[in-house]
């Protein structure tokens, strides 16, 4: 499985990234992501803009580390 550790990118390109390689998932396929803090805007953007199209689960949450694996259902 593919790990983005986003906390070593500029933060104004995670989304971007992020979004960027989840639309290049085929269906069953996941990437996991690493963050410096809760994720939360990044979900509601999946659910706005990828609605029905994903899994989210949660792996490690914090208070340093943030681990989520995203899945293309």
């Amino acid at each position: 499985m593919t790990q983005i550790d986003v906390r070593v990118i500029q933060p104004r390109d995670r989304h971007a990234l992020i979004l960027g390689t989840f639309d290049n998932l085929e269906p069953g396929d996941s990437f996991e992501l690493v963050n410096d803090h809760a994720p939360m805007p990044l979900y509601y953007q999946f659910l706005h803009e990828r609605t029905g199209l994903f899994a989210w689960d949660s792996l490690e949450e914090g208070p340093e580390v943030w681990r989520v694996r995203i899945t293309h259902t």
